[in-house]
């Protein structure tokens, strides 16, 4: 890529506007930020922090902002980080816009609940003529945002393409590692957040640290068998987008879906709709279904979809849990 060429970030949540600040503080390419809130838009082009999601990080002065479809028109690369659920919504509000050479790259961690295709499938139906790449790993959105030292995978079929996006969006602050397994990168980040989930029910119900070892690890385990069973590497599990995302989502305060996790342990309330967004809370149903579909034991999937949709309780699941029949590791 020259100088002359732009990259597009489509959403302007916490992690968009992240990913959108960091590319544009390195220098070295026109950066927009769209979203579909005229005024939201007006206000951080003028005041260049972005209270709601960010607060306190200023947003470089290079940042360009829109909230017009078109301003994606002249963009070599197209970064969709609006939630998983809106990907279809979103391709098809925006593919009409997109130049004939841009590229497109999911940054979502979910499955899509209403077909339970990979965030990948959802785009290359609504976008067929552009190739779809995934951006996901460690990384919360305040840490790029910052600074904070960051590492994520960026996948794509080619190779060639994997690698050119990791060298354009990677900064001395972002660092992009390129692979080609989109599967594994996707089932990683999506499952990661329903693991997370179980990690914060242990947490809320007190069940102590060896347990959330013994989940990490465990749930480890199925992410890799769901993974391979859907065509991906049971090696890219144990990278960034899924160990690596697995320790960080499923141990930091930062994490939504951790948070929401204690909160189903501690018994209290924990309602996605209206609040903040958790992902897991999406996916787990999906990936329960998943495995269901592809004959793959899921049994801590399972349990959180179903103390999620109130099913079962934490102590029944527990006891399920530690009362499956013993196997080798």
């Amino acid at each position: 890529m020259s100088a002359a060429e732009k990259i597009v970030v489509v959403g302007a949540g916490a992690f968009g506007t992240a990913l959108a600040a960091v590319i544009a503080l390195e220098g070295r390419f026109s950066v927009t930020l769209v979203g579909r809130d005229p005024a939201l838009m007006s206000d951080l082009r003028e005041d260049r922090v972005h209270d709601a999601a960010l607060p306190g990080v200023p947003l470089p002065d290079s940042l360009e902002f829109s909230a017009e479809p078109d301003a994606i028109e002249d963009a070599s690369i197209v970064l969709f980080a609006m939630p998983s659920q809106a990907h279809a919504d979103a391709g098809k509000h925006y593919g009409p816009y997109l130049g004939k050479d841009a590229v497109v790259v999911t940054c979502a961690k979910g499955i899509d609940r209403a077909s339970g295709r990979l965030l990948t499938e959802v785009l290359e139906s609504e976008l067929p003529n552009h190739p779809v790449t995934v951006l996901s790993g460690p990384g919360f959105a305040a840490d790029i945002a910052r600074g904070l030292p960051t590492a994520m995978s960026i996948a794509a079929e080619d190779y060639a393409l994997a690698e050119r996006l990791a060298l354009a969006l990677s900064s001395r602050t972002f660092r992009l590692y390129a692979a080609t397994d989109r599967i594994g990168v996707q089932l990683g980040g999506a499952l990661k957040n329903v693991l997370a989930i179980a990690c914060g029910i242990v947490e809320g119900a007190g069940l102590g640290d060896s347990a959330r070892a013994a989940l990490i690890s465990r749930g480890l385990a199925e992410m890799s068998r769901l993974v391979t069973a859907m065509g991906g590497k049971a090696d890219t599990v144990r990278g960034l987008s899924g160990l690596g995302d697995l320790v960080l989502t499923g141990t930091s305060h930062q994490s939504r879906n951790l948070r929401f996790g204690i909160a189903l342990g501690k018994g209290e309330p924990a309602i996605t709709a209206g609040g903040p967004l958790v992902e897991g809370a999406f996916a787990a149903p999906v990936a329960a279904r998943l495995g269901q579909t592809f004959s793959v034991e899921l049994p801590v999937t399972d349990a959180v979809a179903a103390i999620i949709d109130g099913r079962l309780d934490i102590r029944t699941a527990t006891e399920q849990l530690m009362t499956r029949p013993i196997t080798t590791e």
